[in-house]
């Protein structure tokens, strides 16, 4: 790899997002309206509104500073158990063009898939995806899911590494496992840090469900089509507090920028890892790693000293060449 390669886009700007939130279409607390507010005072650009099993456009929110993503969130759950037991598949659905097949996006049935039919599953998400949405899976832990549960999904966009919501109610939101496990079976796949939010405690609460997960969109502009770009595209980001500045290859060596961290790492398909790690009381902002061709894929993790991480996703090295 001779040539520079930026695996975040060297032009454009950051913005961040929210890509799982609930209002009161469906069980959030909030109105589209409200979640717009509050959302921007804490320095947010964009929100996926995903209420469960309806979708919803809320394009009179979209101003200069704001962005309303269409999507809406489906579920496939087993029949027959205690909900408590009951294991699902909670799938977040983006609209990746919402001026097409509007009637047929507001009429399309939920999934009645049968949980254990996991062909059948994986022809509904491509289905979704013929009808332009890209899908994300979301909190495997949460959904008490395990890799015999997840290793057969396919076309999937995304999934989401870390879920606020389910973090503060069961510390169970942190999924790096699954991604990573989802990637040494070769699935091309990004990740998102999402909120989930519903917000049924008040914002100052310590169980508050929001601004804890977002996702950093690098995009040419706050525009449908460029923002759908960069998550078609996978140039973004996800965390739950430190910051991924820069990332990209040169003569075969990874170099990254980040906000003050205590660890830079770098997992790969197999069991080694490169690391750098600052001394007891500081931190560091930059790393470089020699890469030697036989990693399978690479995906950073951070950790600041408050015990928060940011991962980028999985960058396949053999697409990369």
């Amino acid at each position: 790899m001779d040539k520079k390669i930026y695996l975040l886009s060297k032009e454009g700007n950051f913005y961040k997002s929210n890509l799982h939130s609930h209002t009161t279409f469906s069980d959030g607390a909030l109105t589209p309206e409200q979640s717009k507010e509050v959302y921007k005072k804490q320095g947010y650009s964009i929100i996926a509104f995903t209420d469960h099993r309806i979708y919803k456009n809320h394009n009179y929110l979209n101003d200069e500073n704001f962005l309303a993503l269409v999507g809406y969130e489906v579920d496939i759950n087993e029949k027959g158990k205690d909900w408590n037991f009951a294991k699902t598949y909670h799938i977040n659905l983006y609209d990746t063009n919402p001026q097409e097949n509007i009637n047929l996006k507001e009429k399309t049935p939920l999934p009645e898939q049968d949980y254990n039919n996991i062909e059948s599953i994986n022809k509904y998400i491509k289905d979704m995806k013929d009808l332009g949405f890209i899908a994300c899976y979301n909190h495997p832990y949460w959904s008490l899911q395990n890799y015999d549960d997840i290793k057969n999904l396919k076309g999937l966009w995304g999934m989401e590494i870390y879920n606020h919501g389910c973090e503060q109610y069961g510390l169970y939101g942190y999924n790096p496992q699954s991604y990573d496990e989802m990637l040494r079976l070769n699935n091309k796949m990004y990740c998102v840090s999402t909120d989930d939010n519903h917000n049924h405690e008040p914002f100052d609460d310590p169980i508050c469900d929001s601004f804890g997960g977002f996702t950093m969109i690098k995009a040419p502009s706050l525009t449908y089509n460029d923002i759908i770009k960069s998550l078609l595209n996978g140039n973004f980001y996800s965390s739950i507090g430190p910051l991924i500045e820069e990332m990209y290859i040169e003569n075969d060596t990874l170099y990254v920028k980040t906000s003050p961290v205590e660890k830079i790492f770098v997992i790969t398909k197999g069991r080694d890892c490169y690391k750098k790690i600052a001394k007891k009381g500081e931190t560091i902002t930059e790393a470089s790693f020699k890469l030697n061709g036989n990693e399978g894929f690479i995906r950073l993790s951070i950790k600041d000293s408050n015990g928060l991480y940011a991962s980028s996703n999985g960058y396949f090295l053999e697409d990369l060449k």
